[in-house]
């Protein structure tokens, strides 16, 4: 009987431990809107890579979730524009970043607005959502401080039917072509 408590013991604490690791590591979160369709949907279920940015800096292309600066919101959406970078985007055509056009195959369709260049601030991402008409994002004229991001997209968990790995795209390559393997 002793044993048998013992070992209940020390089930439940390694049970208590896995869980707070994966607390600190991942998270869970819902799409509550329609602004990074086509490739995330309202109601999917995202893991988040928490750990994702203790050992390295966000990148364009990069689908993150972060603490809304202006609201009391989880958001989900692309960064576009790194901290330094000058970000232009151009009704019905594009963004730029750096003054280079962005190719970005995964919009649902082109800004139907126009956002003066701006160049973003230190230790702040430039971020917009794929679908660029119905996106409250960083050309309402707010950007996202890196406090504020909580962790990079991964892999989706809900439906079962669209299960694996999470949109990101590397938009560096387009800005230093050298980067292509």
């Amino acid at each position: 009987m002793r044993n048998f408590v013992k070992e209940v013991i020390v089930t439940l604490i390694i049970g208590i431990v896995i869980f707070l690791l994966l607390r600190l590591t991942v998270g869970s979160y819902t799409v509550v809107n329609i602004s990074m369709q086509p490739g995330l949907t309202e109601g999917q279920r995202i893991l988040v890579n928490k750990l994702a940015y203790r050992f390295g800096d966000p990148q364009r292309g990069d689908v993150i979730v972060f603490q809304s600066p202006i609201e009391d919101l989880t958001l989900v959406k692309r960064i576009i524009g790194l901290p330094g970078d000058e970000v232009e985007v151009k009704q019905n055509d594009a963004a730029y970043v750096n003054g280079v056009k962005l190719k970005e195959p995964y919009l649902k369709e082109l800004a139907g607005y126009s956002y003066p260049l701006i160049k973003v601030p230190l230790n702040n991402y430039f971020v917009l959502g794929d679908n660029r008409n119905a996106s409250s994002d960083s050309h309402a004229g707010w950007t996202v401080p890196r406090e504020n991001i909580v962790g990079r997209g991964w892999i989706f968990t809900w439906p079962p039917s669209k299960w694996g790995s999470l949109p990101n795209y590397d938009l560096n390559r387009e800005l230093n072509p050298s980067l292509t393997p």
